[in-house]
């Protein structure tokens, strides 16, 4: 992402040693790990939404590096708990928090992180902001608690899937745009225009990571995750509609009873790759990136609209 790095590579610098500062606590084994987690960050996507989305409504402020820092704390608080749930003992080749110090350790360090993130919004009277990301997280615990309970029943249908991957994962792209948006502009019209272009990317980036699931691409961790652990995702989901009745009924017997069967899921891939499932959805995918684009391409032509170009290419393209 070489013209993203030109654009706001300066202002990524600085918000590392920022976000670096937000997190520091007097408590020795919570600044431990903090650095630790500091040391594994990934790519620091959404500070890069938030400065793009900024830089293109107006320009980047102290604001704007607060409501990075407060998207940043909040979604690696959000990880951090999920590994819990998950029982996840990696993330990203690193060990997880709870693999290392515990569960009990682990969520007291989520929960530490989302305060962080709210006293650096309260502190600063940046109550929009904090509105803006508080709605998020209140619709990532929605969207987790109903798939969830759908992945029960295994009744999702391409409607619910779509209310599910908005709330668990375009909620938060969203939010970072908007807060980027509102950051350089206090403008409540063009930071809900920039919160739908975040929502269409995010949902985009969702249905990518589950083309994964069935892809044949070396990305670092095995297909067939989502089938072990009963998440419908949209290419399960169309060909499950356009299956015959025995065929349907193979598929959901397998999801149900034989999902940590290796032969059986590879079986169950196999069928959804067959079946037009992959096309249909990399058709969906690529009509929300579409779509976001087409709201991006109504400010002027500029290096910062072309690096968020860049950058929406990229969550679509990517290659793990």
């Amino acid at each position: 992402m070489e013209l993203v790095n030109k654009v706001i590579g300066t202002e990524l610098s600085l918000f590392e040693k920022k976000f670096t500062e937000s997190v520091k606590s007097t408590n020795h084994l919570l600044d431990r790990i903090m650095r630790f987690i500091i040391r594994r960050k990934g790519k620091q996507m959404r500070p890069m939404f938030v400065f793009l989305s900024a830089k293109i409504a107006g320009e980047i402020n102290e604001v704007s590096y607060r409501a990075a820092s407060l998207i940043e704390l909040l979604h690696t608080a959000t990880l951090v708990h999920d590994d819990v749930v998950d029982n996840a003992m990696k993330r990203r080749d690193f060990f997880s928090i709870n693999a290392l110090w515990k569960n009990k350790i682990a969520v007291l360090v989520g929960d530490y992180l989302l305060s962080k993130g709210l006293l650096l919004s309260i502190d600063n009277g940046d109550y929009k902001i904090l509105q803006i990301t508080s709605r998020a997280v209140k619709e990532m615990s929605e969207g987790e608690l109903l798939q969830i309970e759908k992945a029960r029943k295994l009744d999702i249908d391409e409607k619910i899937y779509f209310e599910i991957i908005r709330a668990k994962t375009a909620s938060l792209l969203s939010s970072a745009c908007a807060a980027g948006a509102y950051s350089a502009t206090g403008d409540d019209a063009v930071t809900e225009r920039f919160r739908t272009f975040g929502e269409k990317v995010g949902i985009a980036f969702q249905i990518k990571d589950d083309l994964f699931d069935y892809g044949q691409d070396n990305i670092g961790k095995p297909t067939g995750i989502d089938i072990k652990e009963k998440k419908m995702t949209l290419p399960l989901i169309y060909t499950l509609q356009h299956a015959d009745s025995a065929t349907k009924r193979k598929i959901i017997y397998i999801v149900k009873n034989n999902s940590t069967d290796r032969s059986k899921v590879d079986e169950v891939i196999a069928i959804v790759q067959r079946s037009g499932g992959i096309a249909y959805a990399e058709e969906k995918m690529k009509q929300y990136k579409e779509e976001a684009l087409q709201i991006l391409y109504t400010y002027p032509d500029t290096p910062a609209r072309r690096a968020m170009e860049e950058l929406v290419n990229y969550v679509i393209d990517r290659k793990y």
